[in-house]
């Protein structure tokens, strides 16, 4: 089995983090990844904030709980890092996109020993006005929608084991 099918099998969703910030040069690393993602027609709609300021991260967190419709979590687990991939929703395959760089910077993470995990509702965060004013203090335009929120950190505890793989996951013709 070559690196990638490792990286690939071993990856699991991390939900407990460890308070200290990513090394600058691994997150760079993880970063410079989803950059490298396929995009449609090569557009490059996707877009990366990587949020580290405790008050922004708080300010998402309550956001995404109130979105969740548990105001009471902690929807980001912990982690002392958050990258919102948004993507230009002008461009025909703006959410394909952005998919495709959160896969990018979860693989990633994984083979520099950095948990991850896709919080959902972005989407919905940044069509919220708290979410477009987010975009403005960030010089970002009203174009750009939430695909996801790439939580990242040093996993605290035990990684998850894999789930078997399910019968019928491939088909062939």
């Amino acid at each position: 089995m070559n690196e990638t099918e490792k990286v690939l099998r071993s990856r699991r969703s991390i939900r407990q983090y460890r308070p200290e910030q990513l090394d600058e040069a691994v997150l760079n690393a993880i970063l410079e990844a989803g950059t490298w993602a396929p995009s449609g027609m090569g557009l490059q709609s996707a877009v990366m904030v990587a949020v580290q300021d405790r008050e922004t991260l708080q300010t998402m967190a309550r956001l995404n709980a109130e979105i969740m419709g548990k105001p009471d979590a902690d929807p980001f687990y912990g982690a002392p890092t958050v990258v919102v991939v948004l993507a230009d929703s002008d461009k025909p395959n703006w959410m394909k996109d952005g998919t495709l760089v959160m896969g990018n910077l979860m693989t990633a993470a994984a083979s520099l020993g950095v948990g991850s995990c896709w919080v959902n509702r972005a989407t919905e965060l940044f069509d919220r006005p708290e979410g477009k004013a987010l975009l403005e203090k960030w010089g970002l335009p009203q174009t750009l929608r939430g695909v996801g929120n790439c939580i990242l950190g040093y996993a605290d505890g035990l990684v998850p084991l894999p789930k078997p793989r399910k019968s019928g996951y491939i088909v062939r013709v």
